[in-house]
């Protein structure tokens, strides 16, 4: 099922937004962030969701609607960044802009541009954070990851990934999850990104060793709900939750001692360059450039902490609550 939402239209420009879901407070920002400036610019938008993250099937839904209405571009946080390739070569095809946000494809080229956080960096911080937090105990670490959906998507790699690098995990082939051999890795479970996921997910890898003291989640939603967990045990105070996203309930429970740190990235920026994007490739057949030395233009990330370390970067939550969203 697609939930479609749309801009009040002030020319003839037409671009689509494409998130995986409409509940997730990113997605949600994100969907604000492109509103806002559809309006600005006069860009009719309309916007598609799936019904949970890695709902795959509505995304190629409403990307075959966008390319039936002869869309000027796609904006899309694919759920499952593969096997979209084919649809979003369809839209290539005839003519229409596509933009990655947020999740790039896999192959990155296959669309014509990505708006992203560096997703491995993002990953990374909190990863050199909680090995420099716990010191020479990081070691004896009892790591579990609580990632996104079994198909592995570019951005769920990258930020497990990333953390791994950070904590000084050996990733073997860093575009897979699950292949390391280092023996504080407990096990992966998945989530679907919400706190309902990481709950279960927490009580599974509970299961197979409750002594579990370091826990990397795909984003916030999934770190409150592996905290629901912990807490029903009585190991709420005793483990380091890590996690990405910055939006404002999650640096409101970085407050609170729910997460210890998280990296923030800026979803309403993304969307607004996607905008953006779309109206100058309308206009003149303009496309958009990646930052320098990288193969997407990078939105930037920036690590939320009360507890800083030396050697990691960070913002604390007074200013994490000023640049955060949802």
């Amino acid at each position: 099922m697609l939930s479609v939402g749309s801009a009040h239209a002030q020319d003839n420009v037409l671009a689509c937004l494409i998130t995986k879901t409409d509940t997730n407070p990113f997605f949600v920002k994100m969907k604000e962030g492109a509103e806002a400036k559809a309006e600005e610019l006069g860009v009719e938008l309309r916007s598609y969701a799936g019904r949970i993250d890695g709902d795959h099937e509505s995304q190629v839904q409403a990307i075959e609607s966008c390319i039936a209405d002869n869309a000027d571009g796609i904006l899309i946080t694919a759920s499952d960044t593969s096997s979209i390739v084919s649809s979003v070569q369809q839209a290539r095809d005839a003519g229409i802009l596509v933009i990655a946000l947020d999740t790039p494809l896999d192959p990155v080229d296959a669309a014509d541009a990505t708006f992203a956080t560096d997703n491995f960096l993002a990953g990374e911080l909190i990863g050199q954070w909680a090995a420099a937090t716990l010191g020479a105990e990081a070691e004896n670490a009892r790591i579990a990851f609580l990632n996104l959906t079994p198909s592995q998507p570019t951005v769920d790699v990258l930020r497990n990934q990333g953390f791994m690098s950070g904590f000084g995990i050996d990733l073997a082939d860093p575009n897979v999850i699950g292949d390391e051999s280092d023996p504080r890795i407990v096990g992966h479970d998945v989530t679907n990104g919400n706190e309902e996921g990481g709950r279960t997910a927490m009580e599974n890898l509970l299961q197979q060793d409750p002594t579990i003291n370091v826990v990397h989640t795909i984003n916030e939603p999934a770190a409150a709900g592996a905290y629901e967990a912990l807490r029903a045990v009585g190991r709420e105070n005793d483990v380091l939750i890590v996690s990405v996203d910055g939006g404002c309930p999650g640096v409101q429970n970085v407050i609170d001692g729910v997460i210890g740190a998280t990296s923030q990235q800026y979803p309403l920026q993304m969307a607004a360059l996607g905008i953006e994007a779309i109206a100058n490739y309308a206009a003149d057949g303009t496309l958009p450039e990646p930052t320098e030395g990288k193969d997407f233009f990078d939105t930037g990330v920036q690590l939320v902490t009360d507890a800083p370390v030396d050697g990691v970067p960070s913002i604390d939550t007074t200013e994490g609550m000023e640049l955060c969203w949802g």
